[in-house]
C-alpha cells in the first residue's frame, strides 16, 4: 500500500465558527492535526482546505494545502477533489480521510485504519472502540457499527451502521470512528454514487457504501480520539496538549 493522509477542513462550523483555525497553544487546530498525522510516519499529509485563510496557516508551518470548492456536498468530496489534484497520476492507492477536529489524535490509529485493507476484498476501512456503558449506548450521536470480532482478530466486517443500539441481544457494542481508508479506486466510485435510502434516513454517509455492494471492515482500538465541538471542547483539548 502507497497511503495518502487527506484531512478536510472549512470554516463553516455552526457551534465553533473557524474551528480549523481556532488557537492551541500558538498554533492553529488544524496545524496540529497535521502534526499527529505526519506522526504517524503512513505517508503524505495533505489539507483540502474550503477556504483560503486555511491554506495560508497550513503553509505557513510547512503543511500543504490545496484549496476546494466549499460546496462540495461532503468532506469526502474534498478529500477526492484534493487528491485528484495532488495526485493525477493514480501512485497512492490508498486515501486515508482524516477529520479535522481531532488535535490530540493518537497517530498510531492511523496505521490501525489500513490493517482492514490487508484483505484485497474489502474496498474500504474504518475504526470501532468498545462502549463503555448504557449511556453511551443510547446516545445517538454515538454511531453503532454492528460487528462482531472472532476470538484473537483485531478486524471484522462491518455489514451494517446505525445511530440505534445495534446489534440487538447480549454481547459488545462497537462506536464507529469516523477515520476512513479508501482504496482508490473505491473513492472514486463512492462520490459517484446518489444518496442512498439508509443514509437518507440514519443520516450515515457509510450506508451509502454498503447499500452499492461495496464492503466495509473494521479495526479495533482501546478508544477514539476527541472531537472538538464546541467552545468547552476547545478549552479541554487545550488543556489535554499542554506542554
Amino acid at each position: 500500500m502507497n497511503p495518502i493522509i487527506v484531512i478536510p477542513a472549512r470554516m463553516g462550523s455552526t457551534r465553533l465558527p473557524g474551528k480549523p483555525l481556532a488557537d492551541i497553544h500558538g498554533a492553529p487546530m488544524i496545524v496540529h492535526v497535521l502534526r499527529r498525522a505526519l506522526e504517524a510516519g503512513i505517508g503524505p499529509v495533505a489539507v483540502a482546505a474550503g477556504e483560503p485563510e486555511i491554506v495560508a496557516a497550513v503553509q505557513a508551518a510547512g503543511g500543504t494545502a490545496v484549496l476546494v470548492a466549499d460546496d462540495l456536498p461532503s468532506g469526502t468530496d474534498r478529500v477526492k477533489r484534493a487528491v485528484d489534484a495532488l495526485d493525477p497520476e493514480g501512485r497512492h492507492d490508498v486515501v486515508v480521510n482524516l477529520q479535522g477536529d481531532a488535535p490530540t489524535l493518537a497517530p498510531e490509529l492511523l496505521s490501525a485504519v489500513l490493517r482492514p485493507l490487508a484483505d484485497p476484498a474489502v474496498d474500504i476501512g474504518s475504526l470501532v472502540a468498545p462502549i463503555a456503558d448504557a449511556a453511551e449506548a443510547a446516545k445517538d450521536s454515538y454511531v453503532k457499527c454492528a460487528c462482531v470480532f472472532a476470538e484473537g482478530a483485531e478486524v471484522a466486517p462491518a455489514p451494517y451502521f446505525s445511530r440505534a443500539a445495534v446489534p440487538w441481544g447480549e454481547g459488545p457494542l462497537w462506536h464507529h470512528i469516523g477515520v476512513y481508508s479508501y482504496r482508490r479506486a473505491a473513492l472514486e466510485r463512492f462520490v459517484t454514487l446518489p444518496e442512498s435510502p439508509l443514509e437518507r434516513r440514519e443520516k450515515l454517509e457509510q450506508l451509502r457504501a454498503l447499500e452499492a455492494g461495496m464492503r466495509i471492515a473494521v479495526a479495533r482500538v482501546p478508544h477514539g480520539p476527541f472531537g472538538v465541538d464546541t467552545p468547552e471542547d476547545l478549552e479541554h483539548a487545550r488543556t489535554l496538549l499542554k506542554a
